[in-house]
């Protein structure tokens, strides 16, 4: 099990923040990071520089034809994971893709067969189903804890998040790392964005979706971003109502403003509510009480107590969170990572899998499409 040679698509805000967890020993022990491509290439050589190992380019098709890189992970725009996904399965390279994995379920069809045509492994954030507190969520649910299941809520909404983070205000080479894209279509709006990581989890703890329908548009069509004009294209408010069968439904948000919270402090809690007729569980509490799940003891030590569904210390208990990566940002994408990593080394499948991306897509897609035609939308695809 020799070393994964890796090169990390974009060098954008998502990868300034993953790279160091590359530095870490055990991460260096198993990963090198061999190539950073982006349009920007003093950008990608910055952070090439960090790493002995890594060589900066300017394009995509450069870093596929170094014969040196086994793999990729993308962070690119969402609008453009098809395209870049394609061309590295395509040269035979395992590939890594945050969320989402693409845009319609044709396109992830196309994605799933070509991973399979050239015997290369696809992993597709966001990995929910690897937090302990959603397995144990849905083992509470099929347990009958919860007495028989009614409904459920989830969602997130788009606030101000991209336009206040501090990469978009100057990075480590003095330029800003643009947002607009997060506005734009294809691949904008918060259901692509934040939405993802609720449906994921929703559907990871009860399972697919039969039929979908909602209403959606655009509430904001002028935003500003560092003293620039945004002419909105994306829908930024869009509400759905999700059939998962035998009557029982769910509503999934994904909003200009406005969150489903379980405490204020909280900006997003993607882990949802969950609604039954003898008990409710919001977020990480059972009937307003902490549940325990696998690693709650770890997650309870974390400056934040372990309180966030999605971020904090319940992150600290994902499998490749070694102490020296707790202080690193975006701890859930960096497992998600290592989840290809192992599955191309060590031939372990992750359950981060492309088919479970391709279900939330259709679900995505397919909401669109009710809100644009007024008919509820059967769903066709399974994980």
């Amino acid at each position: 099990m020799n070393k994964l040679r890796l090169g990390f698509v974009g060098a954008g805000v998502i990868n300034q923040r993953l790279l160091p967890h590359f530095a870490v020993a055990d991460t260096a022990a198993v990963v090198d990071i061999t190539g950073i491509c982006d349009p920007i290439v003093e950008r990608a050589q910055h952070e090439a520089d960090q790493f002995a190992t890594a060589r900066a380019y300017p394009t995509l098709d450069a870093m596929l034809d170094d014969d040196r890189i086994d793999a990729v992970t993308i962070g690119s725009p969402i609008g453009l994971h098809y395209e870049h996904c394609m061309a590295a399965l395509t040269a035979g390279k395992h590939v890594h893709v945050n969320k989402t994995m693409c845009v319609t379920t044709a396109e992830a069809d196309a994605l799933i067969a070509a991973a399979e045509q050239h015997s290369v492994r696809l992993v597709a954030s966001p990995g929910e189903m690897l937090r302990p507190h959603n397995q144990q969520i849905k083992k509470m649910i099929d347990a009958g804890d919860l007495g028989t299941l009614a409904w459920a809520m989830c969602g997130a909404a788009f606030g101000n998040y991209h336009a206040d983070e501090p990469e978009r205000r100057g990075s480590h080479t003095g330029d800003t790392v643009d947002p607009t894209w997060y506005f734009k279509n294809p691949g904008g709006g918060p259901l692509y964005d934040l939405t993802v990581y609720s449906l994921h989890g929703l559907t990871g703890i009860l399972g697919p979706v039969r039929r979908v329908t909602a209403l959606s548009g655009t509430l904001l069509p002028h935003r500003e971003v560092n003293g620039k004009p945004i002419a909105v294209e994306a829908h930024d408010n869009t509400v759905m109502l999700l059939d998962f069968g035998d009557n029982r439904f769910a509503v999934a948000y994904g909003t200009a403003a406005g969150n489903l919270r379980t405490r204020s402090d909280i900006e997003f809690d993607f882990s949802g509510r969950y609604f039954g007729t003898h008990g409710t569980i919001t977020g990480l509490l059972l009937n307003g009480a902490p549940f325990d799940y696998p690693g709650c003891e770890i997650a309870r030590q974390a400056p934040d107590g372990g309180v966030h569904s999605n971020f904090g210390g319940n992150e600290w208990v994902l499998p490749h969170i070694s102490e020296p990566h707790r202080s690193l940002q975006e701890l859930h994408v960096f497992e998600d990572i290592m989840q290809m990593v192992d599955w191309a080394r060590e031939g372990h499948p992750s359950i981060a899998t492309a088919e479970h991306a391709r279900h939330v897509i259709e679900i995505i897609e397919m909401a669109y499409l009710a809100a644009e035609t007024g008919v509820a939308q059967t769903l066709n695809t399974k994980f």
